[in-house]
């Protein structure tokens, strides 16, 4: 059905996105490919490797995950549950998630995977969006359910993998009365799959309808970054809750559709020391870490020494300093990617082919084609600063937001997607990020972009994570602030006109903060991308 291999080697960049090709498949469907066609050759193989709380480590094999699988979709349909009829997952990394997606897709049932750390109004409305009909979830969090249960219409059946309680219907026990073969539904590429939902940073979340094809899109942007994916020896791992794009289609699906083991482990919260443990305890050769989790791990104390070939990082711009002590600790380059929710890996970089450039999100992955266009969505020249964007046909692109038109209008101009992303490319066809469209500060007649300052700030040895906004000022218009958490010992005495000079000397004066704030935290989303929307509405109380 697929290769091996999306993606050819070749001696550069543009010979690959040249010579690329996505096949042409009249029928698609995610648990197809990731699942039953290893079930049927290779029955035996091992799927994934399960990490519980308690410390023991479980292997399931694809044809366990596939006979599984297929008796939960049949309680599903005994359940009522239909084609196009929408199924929540409420879970963190458990073989029952995978459970839940593949039984879903099976039957042609759309998912919607759900963040276990959302609380009552945030699940309330993605339940009452989406119309969901049944949702899979566990005791944890069984009590917000009950809580909203009477406001949601649409949910018929809630299945606990664990507790047993208040009307619910045992996940293993429905399981066990179902037959362990399943007909797969015939689905094409175009036929939608899942609902990921944004973090709603401006205004409420929108349901991003993707299609099979999602996973089929995915694929070249994570052969790169994981220096040619699939190699003998790899194991695949994320700290990223599988309910986001970035674990989802970035690690879970793709392991299991090229048959590398996938490793699941619950993380309440991300511990950097226990990161590593886990890494080097499960032989982990390839993880995808945000960047988020990568300052916090350089400031952890290293007892284990994982024996990592790639390392993928995207969702917030690493810089020149985080890339330097990931060589230092791992002996490798971290590849930088990019993407969004409606439209993931577009951008990234493969150290094993073109060397990246610090500060850059990537070239432009083959099979998709990316630009920066001005208001009109017009491709600008290279070096000219605007909006990036990516032409309309992309497989990972999304189908329309779930029941808002409108604003699946918004999101395009003529032949292109609006990211809402600023940046530029480089004379080479590397893309760099400046800020969003709502983030760049306008300071004496000068559009100052983020993301520079930040890394320059984080570049410095006292600082963990830093986050620079744009503050009202009556000569300039703005002038810029930024908000810094700490490194375990730094000492603040002196520390903001160190921290100016450093930005001024670093930069350029005009980009310098005129203040530093110090807090203990920042806001950010759940994905770890920090909220500078949230720092401009209360400026004055970020920590």
């Amino acid at each position: 059905m697929i290769p091996e291999r999306l993606v050819e080697r070749k001696a550069d960049w543009e010979a690959m996105r040249k010579a690329f090709r996505w096949p042409e498949l009249a029928h698609f469907n995610i648990a197809e490919v990731a699942c039953e066609r290893w079930a049927r050759s290779q029955p035996g193989k091992r799927a994934l490797r399960y990490l519980r709380p308690d410390g023991e480590v479980r292997d399931y094999s694809y044809i366990q995950l596939s006979r599984a699988s297929s008796r939960f979709a049949n309680a599903l349909k005994a359940h009522g549950i239909q084609r196009g009829d929408r199924v929540a997952v409420l879970l963190p990394q458990t073989p029952e998630t995978i459970l839940t997606h593949l039984a879903a897709y099976k039957i042609g049932a759309i998912l919607v995977p759900l963040f276990t750390l959302f609380g009552e109004d945030g699940l309330r409305f993605r339940f009452s969006h989406s119309g969901a009909k049944a949702v899979i979830t566990d005791s944890t969090n069984l009590p917000k359910m009950f809580a909203i249960r009477s406001d949601l219409p649409d949910l018929e059946t809630i299945f606990s993998i664990d507790a047993r309680e208040g009307g619910t219907s045992g996940f293993w026990q429905e399981l066990g009365k179902a037959a362990d073969h399943c007909e797969m539904a015939d689905t094409t590429p175009d036929d939608p799959a899942l609902i990921s939902y944004t973090s709603g940073t401006t205004g409420p979340p929108k349901g991003a309808l993707h299609a099979h094809r999602v996973l089929l899109g995915h694929l070249p942007g994570v052969e790169l970054p994981h220096n040619l994916l699939p190699q003998k020896g790899d194991c695949l791992w994320t700290p990223a809750d599988w309910a986001w794009m970035g674990g989802l289609a970035n690690v879970m699906l793709p392991a299991l559709t090229y048959g590398v083991p996938l490793i699941a482990h619950r993380m309440a919260k991300f511990d950097p020391e226990h990161a590593f443990w886990v890494m080097e305890q499960l032989e982990v050769r390839n993880t995808f870490l945000p960047p988020t989790a990568l300052k916090l791990m350089r400031d952890a104390d290293l007892k284990s020494k994982p024996r990592l070939r790639s390392v993928g990082s995207g969702g917030e711009a690493l810089g020149a300093e985080l890339l330097d002590w990931g060589q230092k600790t791992f002996g490798l380059t971290i590849n930088e990617f990019y993407g969004q929710t409606e439209c993931n890996l577009v951008l990234t970089n493969c150290a094993e082919i073109q060397p990246p450039k610090p500060g850059s999100m990537g070239l432009a992955v083959p099979g998709s084609d990316v630009a920066v266009i001005d208001e009109e969505g017009a491709p600008l020249p290279q070096g000219e600063v605007g909006e990036i964007a990516i032409k309309r046909g992309a497989r990972a692109m999304f189908l329309e937001y779930w029941k808002a038109p409108e604003k699946t209008a918004e999101k395009f101009i003529g032949d292109w997607m609006r990211t809402g992303d600023v940046g530029s490319i480089d004379t080479e066809g590397y893309f760099f990020f400046s800020a969003r469209t709502d983030d760049v500060i306008t300071s004496s007649g000068y559009r100052i972009g983020p993301t520079e300052i930040e890394d320059c700030l984080t570049g410095h040895h006292a600082v963990a994570i830093a986050a620079v906004i744009g503050v009202p000022d009556e000569m300039r218009t703005e002038v810029v602030k930024a908000f810094v958490t700490l490194r375990k010992g730094a000492v603040r005495e002196g520390l903001e006109a160190e921290l100016i000079a450093h930005v001024r000397n670093r930069i350029s004066p005009h980009v310098a903060p005129r203040e530093v704030e110090f807090v203990d935290t920042l806001p950010m989303t759940a994905t770890g991308k920090i909220m500078r929307r949230a720092l401009k509405r209360a400026p004055e109380g970020a920590s």
